[in-house]
């Protein structure tokens, strides 16, 4: 249990030592929250001084010095389980109410801090010249249950705290959740929408199968459309996934337990599968398919040169499909009508085999290469009227680095026989370990 004391909390507690020194002539006051050893055998409490009034270094010392209860059980118990008073002249009183103050000495009283049950720290005062008098005894008393009650209430603050941070993990989690299936789904529903529009194409009119194409391309219409207000409320709530914040405020931490936060994976393709040894060709074959299909529909030019005596790549198979294609993907959507993209495996380097897709388009900014692979960042992208969420890259470096791979980017496009002047052009390399058989 990780326990904190506000700014605000320890302020209270100023005012109310300022009280004992100037309204009662306390010499010296100090407050003490307690501290859980979770992990000590014995459980034992450990009362940590969190103010001391006067604050000197030599009332420090002399705040050490003041004699508590020897309390070998955790003090963030039930107040019946406190220990009973030293001094016999208050005994009776106290075992009637818990928060009556502990005589030690005459001129020393130490005061738990109690609400509904639970001792969250004590109070302990002290003046040189004279005893307390009942009266006075009943104004420290009304002292006590004011911080003990200020300190419930600012653990409480820090509880809510704590379940706002958690809530905020929970919703960016099922965002990025959301965000990575939709952006996934949007490339096969591409192919498929260009395939039906290819099929329609090469039907005769009257043919009985024509209905059928038409039915393909027109529900495949719709859920193009759906995707549209699916990436509104993706933007929509990107902008409004601010964290939930009370109002700021100084902490002190008391407590020594720590628990660690462990970032859950995002769903990404591929996960929970196996890597395992698989040919770049076999894998670029299928894509490259589609990949045709929806160049000759948006009238680029798309070549590839993927040679098949390759060395086999270690990869999780499904999730280089997909790194593939959201690249693939992009190089068709950002080259405009009438340019070309070439895709080419065989690059070398170390113990890495690479793939090059490289296209003409406009190039990626200086300033905006640094920020390639940030989640929902598109640059100068998000000033054009080309769709986009900005996802898929970021996507494809995560599952890239997953296996051990990189992805290098070269904007304006390495020396390529496509690329011109006018047309710089962008070449993405996806780099795989080669399988240790090839080795």
């Amino acid at each position: 249990m990780l326990m904190s004391a506000s700014s605000e909390f320890i302020a209270l507690c100023r005012e109310q030592m300022t009280l004992l020194v100037q309204g009662l002539g306390a010499s010296l006051s100090v407050v003490y929250l307690t501290q859980e050893l979770v992990e000590a055998p014995t459980n034992e409490a450990k009362l940590i001084p969190l103010v001391v009034y006067p604050e000197t270094a030599v009332g420090v010392q002399r705040a050490n010095a003041l004699a508590l209860p020897k309390l070998n059980h955790k003090l963030l118990t039930a107040a019946k389980d406190f220990p009973t008073p030293l001094n016999a002249e208050t005994e009776d009183r106290t075992s009637q109410n818990v928060q009556e103050e502990y005589l030690l000495s005459g001129d020393k009283i130490v005061l738990p801090l109690v609400y509904e049950d639970v001792v969250m720290g004590l109070l302990v005062t002290a003046r040189e010249d004279r005893t307390w008098n009942e009266q006075e005894r009943d104004r420290i008393g009304s002292i006590a249950r004011t911080l003990a009650i200020a300190c419930i209430l600012d653990q409480r603050r820090t509880w809510l705290e704590m379940q706002l941070h958690q809530q905020q993990i929970l919703q960016e989690k099922q965002q990025d959740l959301l965000d990575n299936l939709l952006h996934q789904f949007r490339n096969p529903l591409t192919a498929l929408r260009t395939f039906g529009k290819l099929l329609l194409k090469r039907l005769r009119p009257g043919d009985a199968n024509r209905e059928v194409a038409e039915s393909i391309v027109r529900e495949s219409d719709r859920l193009q459309e759906l995707l549209k207000k699916f990436d509104e409320v993706i933007d929509l709530g990107v902008e409004n996934l601010a964290p939930l914040k009370l109002p700021e405020q100084q902490e002190i931490f008391v407590e020594a337990t720590v628990e660690k936060e462990h970032k859950p994976a995002l769903l990404l393709p591929g996960t929970g599968e196996k890597e395992a040894d698989c040919y770049i060709s076999e894998i670029l074959e299928p894509l490259l398919v589609s990949a045709q299909a929806i160049a000759q529909e948006r009238n680029l030019q798309l070549t590839a040169n993927i040679p098949s005596h390759l060395p086999l790549v270690r990869a999780n198979c499904k999730a280089l499909t997909e790194v593939f294609s959201n690249i693939i993907d992009n190089a068709l959507k950002y080259t405009p009508a009438g340019g070309k993209i070439l895709i080419e495996s065989g690059q070398q380097k170390d113990n890495l085999q690479g793939v090059a897709i490289t296209d003409t388009g406009p190039g990626i900014p200086v300033q905006d290469l640094e920020h390639l692979g940030e989640r929902h960042y598109r640059g100068v992208q998000a000033q054009t009227k080309i769709p986009g969420t900005g996802l898929g890259i970021a996507i494809a470096k995560q599952l890239i680095e997953q296996m051990q791979g990189e992805i290098e980017v070269k904007s304006p496009a390495l020396n390529s026989a496509i690329t011109s002047p006018q047309t710089p052009g962008t070449t993405f390399i996806v780099w795989l370990p080669v399988a240790n058989k090839q080795w």
